[in-house]
Protein backbone atom coordinates (compact mmCIF):
# COMPACT_ATOMS: atom_id res chain seq x y z
CA UNK A 1 0.00 0.00 0.00
CA UNK A 2 2.73 1.78 1.14
CA UNK A 3 4.61 1.92 -2.46
CA UNK A 4 0.60 2.53 -4.20
CA UNK A 5 0.10 5.63 -2.63
CA UNK A 6 3.68 7.23 -3.62
CA UNK A 7 3.19 6.33 -6.76
CA UNK A 8 -0.06 6.65 -7.63
CA UNK A 9 -0.79 9.29 -5.27
CA UNK A 10 -4.41 8.51 -4.58
CA UNK A 11 -6.82 10.59 -3.04
CA UNK A 12 -8.70 10.70 0.02
CA UNK A 13 -12.39 9.84 -1.97
CA UNK A 14 -15.05 11.32 -3.77
CA UNK A 15 -17.47 13.47 -2.10
CA UNK A 16 -20.42 10.98 -2.46
CA UNK A 17 -19.11 7.54 -3.13
CA UNK A 18 -21.01 5.92 -6.16
CA UNK A 19 -18.28 4.94 -8.21
CA UNK A 20 -14.65 3.49 -7.84
CA UNK A 21 -11.34 5.09 -7.36
CA UNK A 22 -12.47 8.42 -6.68
CA UNK A 23 -10.20 10.36 -4.37
CA UNK A 24 -10.02 13.22 -2.71
CA UNK A 25 -9.53 15.92 -5.21
CA UNK A 26 -11.78 18.76 -5.75
CA UNK A 27 -12.85 21.80 -7.57
CA UNK A 28 -15.53 23.51 -6.62
CA UNK A 29 -16.49 26.80 -8.19
CA UNK A 30 -18.88 29.25 -9.04
CA UNK A 31 -19.18 30.09 -13.54
CA UNK A 32 -17.32 33.12 -14.17
CA UNK A 33 -14.13 32.74 -16.52
CA UNK A 34 -12.09 36.15 -16.50
CA UNK A 35 -13.85 39.58 -14.81
CA UNK A 36 -11.58 42.42 -14.21
CA UNK A 37 -14.55 45.05 -13.94
CA UNK A 38 -17.87 45.14 -12.33
CA UNK A 39 -20.92 46.45 -14.88
CA UNK A 40 -24.02 47.20 -12.71
CA UNK A 41 -27.49 48.27 -13.83
CA UNK A 42 -29.99 49.24 -10.72
CA UNK A 43 -33.27 48.84 -11.02
CA UNK A 44 -35.50 50.43 -8.65
CA UNK A 45 -39.24 49.46 -8.26
CA UNK A 46 -41.92 51.79 -6.71
CA UNK A 47 -42.70 51.01 -3.08
CA UNK A 48 -46.30 51.95 -1.82
CA UNK A 49 -46.36 55.52 -0.24
CA UNK A 50 -46.95 53.87 3.26
CA UNK A 51 -43.46 52.90 2.70
CA UNK A 52 -40.08 55.36 2.75
CA UNK A 53 -37.74 54.74 0.29
CA UNK A 54 -37.34 52.20 -2.17
CA UNK A 55 -36.63 48.62 -2.74
CA UNK A 56 -34.14 47.97 -5.52
CA UNK A 57 -32.10 44.97 -7.20
CA UNK A 58 -28.92 45.39 -9.06
CA UNK A 59 -27.88 43.72 -12.17
CA UNK A 60 -23.58 43.54 -11.53
CA UNK A 61 -21.85 41.23 -14.27
CA UNK A 62 -19.45 38.89 -11.76
CA UNK A 63 -17.37 37.91 -14.97
CA UNK A 64 -17.84 37.64 -19.60
CA UNK A 65 -16.01 35.83 -20.81
CA UNK A 66 -17.77 36.74 -24.52
CA UNK A 67 -19.96 33.58 -24.96
CA UNK A 68 -20.99 33.56 -21.56
CA UNK A 69 -21.78 35.70 -18.61
CA UNK A 70 -21.83 35.61 -14.45
CA UNK A 71 -24.41 38.16 -12.90
CA UNK A 72 -24.72 38.43 -9.13
CA UNK A 73 -28.51 40.18 -8.68
CA UNK A 74 -28.89 42.37 -5.41
CA UNK A 75 -32.34 43.01 -3.92
CA UNK A 76 -32.13 45.55 -1.25
CA UNK A 77 -35.09 46.77 1.08
CA UNK A 78 -34.62 50.86 1.49
CA UNK A 79 -37.95 50.95 3.06
CA UNK A 80 -39.03 50.97 6.52
CA UNK A 81 -41.35 48.22 5.92
CA UNK A 82 -40.80 44.64 6.21
CA UNK A 83 -40.89 42.73 2.73
CA UNK A 84 -42.43 39.49 3.03
CA UNK A 85 -41.36 37.70 0.12
CA UNK A 86 -40.41 38.95 -3.21
CA UNK A 87 -40.82 38.53 -6.97
CA UNK A 88 -38.46 39.80 -9.64
CA UNK A 89 -39.57 39.32 -13.50
CA UNK A 90 -37.12 40.34 -16.06
CA UNK A 91 -36.91 39.40 -20.01
CA UNK A 92 -33.29 38.76 -21.13
CA UNK A 93 -32.06 40.18 -24.33
CA UNK A 94 -32.13 37.68 -27.57
CA UNK A 95 -29.06 35.77 -27.28
CA UNK A 96 -29.03 35.56 -23.48
CA UNK A 97 -30.29 32.64 -21.52
CA UNK A 98 -29.54 31.50 -18.27
CA UNK A 99 -28.33 28.10 -17.88
CA UNK A 100 -27.74 28.19 -14.43
CA UNK A 101 -28.72 29.94 -11.23
CA UNK A 102 -28.37 29.97 -7.01
CA UNK A 103 -30.05 31.16 -4.21
CA UNK A 104 -33.52 31.89 -6.35
CA UNK A 105 -36.41 29.89 -8.01
CA UNK A 106 -36.19 30.68 -11.05
CA UNK A 107 -38.45 29.38 -14.24
CA UNK A 108 -38.11 30.71 -17.52
CA UNK A 109 -41.04 31.39 -20.43
CA UNK A 110 -38.96 32.24 -23.79
CA UNK A 111 -36.75 34.92 -22.71
CA UNK A 112 -38.44 35.80 -19.93
CA UNK A 113 -37.52 35.26 -15.99
CA UNK A 114 -39.19 34.78 -13.05
CA UNK A 115 -37.46 34.68 -9.80
CA UNK A 116 -38.99 34.31 -6.22
CA UNK A 117 -37.06 34.23 -2.92
CA UNK A 118 -35.93 30.58 -1.32
CA UNK A 119 -38.26 28.91 1.23
CA UNK A 120 -34.79 29.64 3.71
CA UNK A 121 -35.27 33.34 2.83
CA UNK A 122 -38.41 34.87 3.09
CA UNK A 123 -38.23 38.14 4.51
CA UNK A 124 -36.37 41.20 3.98
CA UNK A 125 -35.78 43.10 7.24
CA UNK A 126 -36.13 47.22 6.39
CA UNK A 127 -31.96 48.21 5.24
CA UNK A 128 -31.45 43.98 4.53
CA UNK A 129 -30.42 42.63 1.14
CA UNK A 130 -29.51 39.48 -0.03
CA UNK A 131 -27.63 38.49 -3.45
CA UNK A 132 -28.97 35.59 -5.97
CA UNK A 133 -26.81 34.72 -9.02
CA UNK A 134 -27.29 33.48 -12.24
CA UNK A 135 -24.65 31.80 -15.16
CA UNK A 136 -25.98 32.81 -18.36
CA UNK A 137 -24.95 32.45 -22.54
CA UNK A 138 -23.85 35.32 -24.44
CA UNK A 139 -22.23 38.61 -23.33
CA UNK A 140 -23.66 40.47 -20.06
CA UNK A 141 -26.47 43.21 -21.05
CA UNK A 142 -29.24 44.67 -18.93
CA UNK A 143 -32.40 43.48 -18.81
CA UNK A 144 -34.85 44.70 -21.05
CA UNK A 145 -37.53 44.95 -18.90
CA UNK A 146 -37.94 44.25 -14.82
CA UNK A 147 -40.37 44.68 -12.72
CA UNK A 148 -40.21 43.51 -9.00
CA UNK A 149 -43.19 42.86 -6.64
CA UNK A 150 -45.36 43.68 -9.62
CA UNK A 151 -44.12 47.60 -9.82
CA UNK A 152 -41.96 48.64 -12.92
CA UNK A 153 -38.53 49.25 -12.42
CA UNK A 154 -37.14 51.99 -14.15
CA UNK A 155 -33.64 51.90 -15.80
CA UNK A 156 -30.72 53.61 -13.15
CA UNK A 157 -28.55 52.95 -15.74
CA UNK A 158 -25.00 51.55 -15.56
CA UNK A 159 -22.07 51.95 -13.21
CA UNK A 160 -20.53 50.57 -9.26
CA UNK A 161 -23.79 49.50 -7.77
CA UNK A 162 -24.46 52.04 -4.71
CA UNK A 163 -26.57 50.96 -1.26
CA UNK A 164 -28.45 54.18 -1.67
CA UNK A 165 -31.89 54.25 -4.31
CA UNK A 166 -31.16 56.00 -7.90
CA UNK A 167 -34.65 56.76 -7.65
CA UNK A 168 -36.94 58.21 -4.61
CA UNK A 169 -40.68 58.19 -4.95
CA UNK A 170 -42.12 61.73 -4.91
CA UNK A 171 -44.75 61.09 -2.46
CA UNK A 172 -42.08 60.72 0.17
CA UNK A 173 -39.30 63.12 1.00
CA UNK A 174 -35.50 61.85 0.70
CA UNK A 175 -35.08 59.84 3.73
CA UNK A 176 -32.61 60.66 6.64
CA UNK A 177 -29.59 58.03 6.78
CA UNK A 178 -30.49 55.76 9.59
CA UNK A 179 -28.32 52.88 11.01
CA UNK A 180 -28.85 49.92 9.34
CA UNK A 181 -30.88 47.27 11.75
CA UNK A 182 -29.19 44.10 12.51
CA UNK A 183 -30.08 41.63 9.27
CA UNK A 184 -31.84 38.54 9.27
CA UNK A 185 -31.75 37.59 5.84
CA UNK A 186 -29.28 36.68 4.11
CA UNK A 187 -27.57 34.69 6.75
CA UNK A 188 -24.85 36.61 8.70
CA UNK A 189 -21.30 37.09 6.73
CA UNK A 190 -19.90 34.24 5.70
CA UNK A 191 -16.09 33.08 7.73
CA UNK A 192 -12.62 32.91 6.38
CA UNK A 193 -11.61 29.81 7.18
CA UNK A 194 -8.73 28.91 4.75
CA UNK A 195 -8.14 24.98 5.26
CA UNK A 196 -5.53 22.50 3.19
CA UNK A 197 -4.27 19.43 2.86
CA UNK A 198 -1.20 17.89 3.16
CA UNK A 199 -0.70 14.76 0.97
CA UNK A 200 1.75 12.39 2.99
CA UNK A 201 2.94 10.68 -0.39
CA UNK A 202 3.31 14.04 -2.28
CA UNK A 203 6.93 14.01 -0.84
CA UNK A 204 7.96 11.08 -3.24
CA UNK A 205 6.73 11.18 -6.39
CA UNK A 206 5.48 14.89 -6.37
CA UNK A 207 8.61 16.07 -4.88
CA UNK A 208 6.04 18.21 -2.67
CA UNK A 209 7.08 19.66 0.35
CA UNK A 210 6.56 21.49 3.33
CA UNK A 211 8.60 23.93 2.64
CA UNK A 212 6.81 24.33 -1.06
CA UNK A 213 3.60 25.59 1.43
CA UNK A 214 6.23 28.39 2.52
CA UNK A 215 7.79 29.53 -0.81
CA UNK A 216 4.70 29.40 -2.64
CA UNK A 217 3.19 31.82 -0.23
CA UNK A 218 0.55 29.40 1.06
CA UNK A 219 1.34 29.25 4.91
CA UNK A 220 0.30 32.83 5.20
CA UNK A 221 -3.01 32.55 3.64
CA UNK A 222 -3.92 29.55 5.58
CA UNK A 223 -6.26 28.96 8.69
CA UNK A 224 -5.11 25.11 9.05
CA UNK A 225 -2.89 22.34 7.54
CA UNK A 226 -4.71 18.74 7.08
CA UNK A 227 -2.05 16.33 7.15
CA UNK A 228 -3.45 12.91 4.99
CA UNK A 229 -3.63 10.62 6.44
CA UNK A 230 -3.41 8.21 9.53
CA UNK A 231 -4.57 4.81 9.11
CA UNK A 232 -7.35 3.45 11.08
CA UNK A 233 -6.13 -0.24 11.98
CA UNK A 234 -8.59 -2.51 13.82
CA UNK A 235 -10.55 0.51 14.83
CA UNK A 236 -7.33 2.54 15.91
CA UNK A 237 -5.58 5.45 14.88
CA UNK A 238 -2.09 4.31 13.50
CA UNK A 239 0.44 5.73 11.81
CA UNK A 240 0.38 6.03 7.56
CA UNK A 241 3.85 6.80 6.39
CA UNK A 242 6.30 6.82 9.20
CA UNK A 243 9.22 7.04 7.42
CA UNK A 244 7.37 10.26 5.10
CA UNK A 245 6.15 11.24 8.47
CA UNK A 246 8.71 11.62 11.07
CA UNK A 247 11.78 9.70 9.65
CA UNK A 248 12.88 10.76 6.43
CA UNK A 249 15.71 13.74 6.70
CA UNK A 250 16.04 16.69 4.93
CA UNK A 251 19.08 18.49 3.50
CA UNK A 252 18.86 22.74 3.74
CA UNK A 253 18.03 23.70 0.43
CA UNK A 254 14.60 21.07 1.42
CA UNK A 255 13.90 22.60 4.63
CA UNK A 256 11.76 25.37 5.42
CA UNK A 257 14.44 27.38 7.98
CA UNK A 258 17.44 26.11 5.42
CA UNK A 259 18.21 24.00 8.68
CA UNK A 260 19.68 20.20 7.47
CA UNK A 261 18.54 17.33 9.30
CA UNK A 262 21.35 15.38 11.49
CA UNK A 263 20.93 11.77 11.19
CA UNK A 264 20.68 11.85 15.55
CA UNK A 265 18.02 14.23 15.71
CA UNK A 266 14.59 13.22 18.03
CA UNK A 267 12.41 14.43 15.17
CA UNK A 268 12.48 14.43 11.27
CA UNK A 269 10.07 13.75 7.94
CA UNK A 270 6.95 16.23 7.79
CA UNK A 271 6.50 16.40 11.34
CA UNK A 272 9.17 18.13 12.00
CA UNK A 273 9.06 20.36 8.66
CA UNK A 274 5.80 21.46 9.67
CA UNK A 275 6.88 22.56 13.18
CA UNK A 276 9.43 24.69 11.94
CA UNK A 277 6.60 25.93 9.79
CA UNK A 278 4.74 27.05 12.92
CA UNK A 279 7.21 28.48 14.12
CA UNK A 280 7.66 30.82 11.18
CA UNK A 281 3.50 31.03 11.34
CA UNK A 282 2.57 30.91 14.80
CA UNK A 283 -1.43 30.93 14.52
CA UNK A 284 -1.36 28.83 11.63
CA UNK A 285 -2.93 25.24 13.07
CA UNK A 286 -2.27 21.98 11.78
CA UNK A 287 -4.62 18.71 11.96
CA UNK A 288 -3.38 15.42 11.87
CA UNK A 289 -6.25 14.02 9.48
CA UNK A 290 -7.69 9.82 9.30
CA UNK A 291 -8.89 7.72 7.06
CA UNK A 292 -9.69 8.76 3.54
CA UNK A 293 -10.72 6.58 0.77
CA UNK A 294 -8.03 4.09 0.93
CA UNK A 295 -7.88 3.91 5.12
CA UNK A 296 -11.55 4.27 6.05
CA UNK A 297 -12.37 0.50 6.73
CA UNK A 298 -11.31 0.51 10.37
CA UNK A 299 -14.35 3.43 11.48
CA UNK A 300 -16.47 0.73 11.28
CA UNK A 301 -14.92 -1.05 14.55
CA UNK A 302 -13.78 2.45 15.95
CA UNK A 303 -18.34 3.03 15.76
CA UNK A 304 -18.60 -0.40 17.70
CA UNK A 305 -15.77 1.22 20.31
CA UNK A 306 -15.63 5.25 20.08
CA UNK A 307 -14.10 5.58 23.28
CA UNK A 308 -10.73 2.98 22.87
CA UNK A 309 -11.03 4.61 19.39
CA UNK A 310 -10.19 8.40 20.86
CA UNK A 311 -7.97 7.56 22.98
CA UNK A 312 -6.18 5.88 20.58
CA UNK A 313 -6.47 8.85 18.57
CA UNK A 314 -5.82 11.22 21.20
CA UNK A 315 -2.24 9.20 22.43
CA UNK A 316 -0.84 9.05 18.61
CA UNK A 317 -1.79 12.75 17.84
CA UNK A 318 -0.16 14.21 21.30
CA UNK A 319 2.46 11.62 21.14
CA UNK A 320 5.42 13.21 23.13
CA UNK A 321 8.32 12.95 19.97
CA UNK A 322 6.40 15.50 18.13
CA UNK A 323 4.62 16.84 20.71
CA UNK A 324 3.70 20.54 19.89
CA UNK A 325 3.19 19.44 15.56
CA UNK A 326 -0.88 18.86 15.87
CA UNK A 327 -3.41 21.05 17.11
CA UNK A 328 -6.46 18.87 16.57
CA UNK A 329 -7.90 15.91 14.80
CA UNK A 330 -9.39 15.51 11.33
CA UNK A 331 -11.85 12.15 10.54
CA UNK A 332 -12.45 11.42 6.99
CA UNK A 333 -14.92 8.83 6.84
CA UNK A 334 -15.93 7.29 3.83
CA UNK A 335 -18.68 6.42 4.11
CA UNK A 336 -20.77 6.31 7.62
CA UNK A 337 -23.51 3.88 6.87
CA UNK A 338 -22.59 3.56 3.10
CA UNK A 339 -20.42 2.69 1.02
CA UNK A 340 -17.11 3.88 -0.24
CA UNK A 341 -14.42 1.79 -1.43
CA UNK A 342 -15.68 -0.30 1.13
CA UNK A 343 -19.54 -0.59 2.86
CA UNK A 344 -20.07 0.25 6.75
CA UNK A 345 -23.43 -0.62 8.38
CA UNK A 346 -22.82 0.87 11.57
CA UNK A 347 -25.81 3.01 11.43
CA UNK A 348 -27.60 6.67 10.95
CA UNK A 349 -25.71 7.30 14.78
CA UNK A 350 -22.62 6.03 14.41
CA UNK A 351 -21.01 9.48 12.88
CA UNK A 352 -22.62 11.71 15.74
CA UNK A 353 -21.56 8.47 18.17
CA UNK A 354 -17.83 8.40 16.97
CA UNK A 355 -17.22 12.36 16.83
CA UNK A 356 -18.79 12.63 20.38
CA UNK A 357 -16.07 10.43 21.81
CA UNK A 358 -13.79 12.27 20.11
CA UNK A 359 -14.83 15.68 21.35
CA UNK A 360 -14.88 14.32 24.62
CA UNK A 361 -11.32 12.71 24.86
CA UNK A 362 -9.73 15.90 23.09
CA UNK A 363 -11.61 18.66 25.03
CA UNK A 364 -12.16 21.97 24.11
CA UNK A 365 -8.82 23.04 23.93
CA UNK A 366 -8.28 21.44 20.36
CA UNK A 367 -9.82 21.50 17.13
CA UNK A 368 -12.24 18.54 16.11
CA UNK A 369 -12.99 18.28 12.29
CA UNK A 370 -14.51 16.25 9.82
CA UNK A 371 -14.67 15.79 6.00
CA UNK A 372 -18.15 14.35 4.56
CA UNK A 373 -19.90 13.06 2.20
CA UNK A 374 -21.69 15.67 -0.06
CA UNK A 375 -24.18 13.42 -1.93
CA UNK A 376 -27.35 15.75 -2.14
CA UNK A 377 -29.60 13.47 -4.15
CA UNK A 378 -32.74 12.34 -2.31
CA UNK A 379 -31.81 9.59 0.03
CA UNK A 380 -28.49 10.05 -0.62
CA UNK A 381 -25.20 9.46 1.75
CA UNK A 382 -26.17 13.18 3.38
CA UNK A 383 -29.71 11.45 4.41
CA UNK A 384 -28.14 7.96 5.77
CA UNK A 385 -26.12 9.53 8.85
CA UNK A 386 -27.25 11.73 11.80
CA UNK A 387 -24.89 14.70 10.33
CA UNK A 388 -26.44 17.53 11.73
CA UNK A 389 -25.77 16.08 15.55
CA UNK A 390 -22.05 15.16 14.96
CA UNK A 391 -21.45 18.67 13.54
CA UNK A 392 -22.96 20.18 16.96
CA UNK A 393 -19.00 18.86 18.26
CA UNK A 394 -16.95 19.69 15.51
CA UNK A 395 -14.94 22.56 15.09
CA UNK A 396 -16.14 22.59 11.35
CA UNK A 397 -17.29 20.21 8.48
CA UNK A 398 -16.35 20.08 5.20
CA UNK A 399 -18.68 18.13 2.74
CA UNK A 400 -16.15 16.94 -0.14
CA UNK A 401 -18.22 18.84 -3.39
CA UNK A 402 -16.18 17.46 -5.61
CA UNK A 403 -15.56 14.24 -7.71
CA UNK A 404 -19.12 14.07 -8.55
CA UNK A 405 -18.30 12.77 -11.90
CA UNK A 406 -14.99 11.65 -13.94
CA UNK A 407 -14.08 9.46 -16.18
CA UNK A 408 -14.61 6.42 -13.51
CA UNK A 409 -17.71 6.19 -16.01
CA UNK A 410 -15.43 5.59 -18.78
CA UNK A 411 -18.22 5.77 -21.40
CA UNK A 412 -19.43 9.58 -19.90
CA UNK A 413 -21.20 11.70 -19.76
CA UNK A 414 -18.61 14.68 -19.42
CA UNK A 415 -20.06 16.45 -16.89
CA UNK A 416 -18.08 18.46 -14.84
CA UNK A 417 -17.12 16.73 -11.55
CA UNK A 418 -16.97 19.86 -9.26
CA UNK A 419 -20.22 21.82 -10.21
CA UNK A 420 -21.36 24.51 -7.85
CA UNK A 421 -25.20 24.27 -8.97
CA UNK A 422 -27.03 21.93 -10.99
CA UNK A 423 -27.60 23.14 -14.71
CA UNK A 424 -30.06 21.52 -17.35
CA UNK A 425 -28.37 18.16 -18.24
CA UNK A 426 -26.88 17.56 -15.31
CA UNK A 427 -26.21 13.34 -15.11
CA UNK A 428 -27.92 13.04 -11.50
CA UNK A 429 -29.50 15.24 -9.84
CA UNK A 430 -28.44 16.49 -6.13
CA UNK A 431 -24.66 16.03 -7.50
CA UNK A 432 -23.55 19.68 -6.38
CA UNK A 433 -22.03 21.94 -4.34
CA UNK A 434 -26.02 23.91 -3.05
CA UNK A 435 -27.95 20.87 -2.82
CA UNK A 436 -25.21 19.52 -0.64
CA UNK A 437 -25.07 22.41 1.09
CA UNK A 438 -28.50 23.55 1.32
CA UNK A 439 -29.80 20.08 2.65
CA UNK A 440 -26.77 19.98 5.14
CA UNK A 441 -28.37 23.31 6.11
CA UNK A 442 -31.55 21.73 6.19
CA UNK A 443 -30.67 19.37 8.55
CA UNK A 444 -29.59 21.47 11.49
CA UNK A 445 -26.12 21.97 10.25
CA UNK A 446 -25.16 25.18 11.26
CA UNK A 447 -24.35 27.29 7.83
CA UNK A 448 -21.09 28.84 9.57
CA UNK A 449 -19.23 25.56 10.26
CA UNK A 450 -19.53 24.22 6.52
CA UNK A 451 -16.81 24.82 4.43
CA UNK A 452 -17.03 24.78 0.78
CA UNK A 453 -14.75 22.17 -1.14
CA UNK A 454 -12.61 22.78 -3.98
CA UNK A 455 -10.63 21.00 -5.99
CA UNK A 456 -6.42 21.79 -7.14
CA UNK A 457 -7.26 19.03 -9.69
CA UNK A 458 -9.16 18.23 -12.58
CA UNK A 459 -11.27 15.14 -14.10
CA UNK A 460 -11.03 14.26 -17.63
CA UNK A 461 -12.04 12.15 -20.20
CA UNK A 462 -10.56 10.75 -24.18
CA UNK A 463 -12.44 9.80 -27.10
CA UNK A 464 -14.46 12.68 -26.59
CA UNK A 465 -15.74 14.69 -29.84
CA UNK A 466 -18.18 17.14 -28.33
CA UNK A 467 -16.86 20.47 -26.73
CA UNK A 468 -20.27 21.01 -24.81
CA UNK A 469 -20.71 18.79 -21.34
CA UNK A 470 -22.89 15.79 -22.12
CA UNK A 471 -20.53 14.38 -24.43
CA UNK A 472 -19.78 10.74 -24.99
CA UNK A 473 -16.07 9.41 -24.28
CA UNK A 474 -13.76 6.28 -24.64
CA UNK A 475 -12.09 6.27 -21.11
CA UNK A 476 -10.18 8.31 -18.87
CA UNK A 477 -7.57 11.08 -20.71
CA UNK A 478 -3.97 10.77 -19.39
CA UNK A 479 -2.83 11.85 -16.14
CA UNK A 480 0.55 12.57 -14.37
CA UNK A 481 -0.07 9.94 -11.94
CA UNK A 482 -3.23 8.95 -12.16
CA UNK A 483 -5.29 8.48 -15.38
CA UNK A 484 -8.43 10.78 -15.35
CA UNK A 485 -6.77 13.23 -12.94
CA UNK A 486 -4.83 16.14 -13.61
CA UNK A 487 -3.19 18.64 -11.36
CA UNK A 488 -4.77 22.57 -11.87
CA UNK A 489 -0.79 23.77 -12.70
CA UNK A 490 -0.26 21.33 -15.33
CA UNK A 491 -3.73 21.55 -16.75
CA UNK A 492 -3.68 25.67 -16.84
CA UNK A 493 -1.24 25.25 -19.86
CA UNK A 494 -1.70 21.66 -21.04
CA UNK A 495 -5.56 22.54 -22.09
CA UNK A 496 -7.04 25.36 -20.93
CA UNK A 497 -10.92 26.33 -19.85
CA UNK A 498 -12.76 26.69 -23.30
CA UNK A 499 -16.25 27.06 -20.87
CA UNK A 500 -18.28 27.14 -18.34
CA UNK A 501 -21.09 25.38 -16.78
CA UNK A 502 -22.56 24.84 -13.14
CA UNK A 503 -20.29 27.15 -11.83
CA UNK A 504 -16.90 25.49 -13.10
CA UNK A 505 -14.77 25.43 -15.78
CA UNK A 506 -14.08 22.80 -18.60
CA UNK A 507 -11.98 22.70 -21.60
CA UNK A 508 -12.44 20.46 -24.88
CA UNK A 509 -8.20 19.92 -26.23
CA UNK A 510 -7.76 17.24 -28.77
CA UNK A 511 -10.03 14.43 -28.18
CA UNK A 512 -9.39 14.90 -24.41
CA UNK A 513 -12.37 17.20 -22.06
CA UNK A 514 -11.45 17.98 -18.58
CA UNK A 515 -13.10 19.83 -16.07
CA UNK A 516 -11.72 21.63 -13.03
CA UNK A 517 -11.31 25.00 -11.22
CA UNK A 518 -9.61 28.64 -12.17
CA UNK A 519 -8.83 31.57 -10.13
CA UNK A 520 -11.92 33.10 -12.03
CA UNK A 521 -14.37 30.59 -10.91
CA UNK A 522 -13.14 30.03 -7.37
CA UNK A 523 -13.62 33.74 -6.98
CA UNK A 524 -17.33 32.58 -7.61
CA UNK A 525 -17.63 30.12 -5.77
CA UNK A 526 -16.14 32.41 -2.61
CA UNK A 527 -18.46 35.04 -3.32
CA UNK A 528 -21.70 32.57 -3.50
CA UNK A 529 -20.19 30.78 0.05
CA UNK A 530 -20.15 34.54 1.72
CA UNK A 531 -23.59 34.66 0.47
CA UNK A 532 -24.51 31.64 2.35
CA UNK A 533 -22.72 32.68 5.46
CA UNK A 534 -20.60 29.40 5.28
CA UNK A 535 -17.19 29.40 7.58
CA UNK A 536 -14.78 29.42 4.43
CA UNK A 537 -13.22 27.33 2.24
CA UNK A 538 -11.06 23.67 2.55
CA UNK A 539 -9.06 22.17 -0.97
CA UNK A 540 -7.82 18.94 -1.56
CA UNK A 541 -4.84 19.13 -2.04
CA UNK A 542 -2.26 21.67 -1.52
CA UNK A 543 0.83 20.58 -4.52
CA UNK A 544 -1.97 20.96 -7.02
CA UNK A 545 -1.48 24.49 -7.72
CA UNK A 546 1.23 26.79 -9.31
CA UNK A 547 4.26 27.21 -7.28
CA UNK A 548 3.38 31.01 -6.84
CA UNK A 549 -0.53 29.80 -5.39
CA UNK A 550 -2.81 30.67 -7.60
CA UNK A 551 -5.30 29.08 -6.31
CA UNK A 552 -5.00 29.37 -2.94
CA UNK A 553 -4.57 33.03 -3.47
CA UNK A 554 -8.26 33.08 -5.05
CA UNK A 555 -9.77 31.67 -2.37
CA UNK A 556 -8.38 33.61 0.55
CA UNK A 557 -8.86 36.92 -1.58
CA UNK A 558 -12.14 35.44 -2.37
CA UNK A 559 -13.45 35.10 1.28
CA UNK A 560 -12.04 38.57 2.04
Amino acid sequence: MASTRRTASPRSGEGFGSGSGRRRPALVAVALAAATTLVAAVLVAAQPATAAGTFSAAFVSQGDWGTGHQVGVTLTNGTSATVNGWTLEFDLPAGDAITSSWDADVTRTGNHYKAVNKSWAPTLAPGASITWGYVATGPFKTPATCSLNGASCSSGGTGTPTTTPTTTPTTTPTPTPTPTPTQTTPPPPGGKKVVGYFAEWGVYARNYRVKNIETSGSAAKLTAILYAFGNTTNGQCSVGDAYADYQQTYTADQSVDGVADTWDQPLAGSFNQLKKLKAKHPGLKVLWSFGGWTWSAGFTQAAANPTAFASSCYNLVNDPRWAGVFDGIDVDWEYPNACGLQCDSSGPAAFNTVVSALRTTFGSSKLVTAAITADGSNGGKIDLADYASGAQKLDWIQPMTYDYFGAFAPSGPTAPHSPLTSYPGIPTAGFDSEDAVNKLIGKGVPASKILLGIGFYGRGWSGVTQSAPGGSATGAASGTYEQGIEDYKVLKTKCPATGTVGGTAYAKCGSEWWSYDTPSTIAGKMSWAKSKGLGGSFFWELSGDTGGGELITAVSNGLK
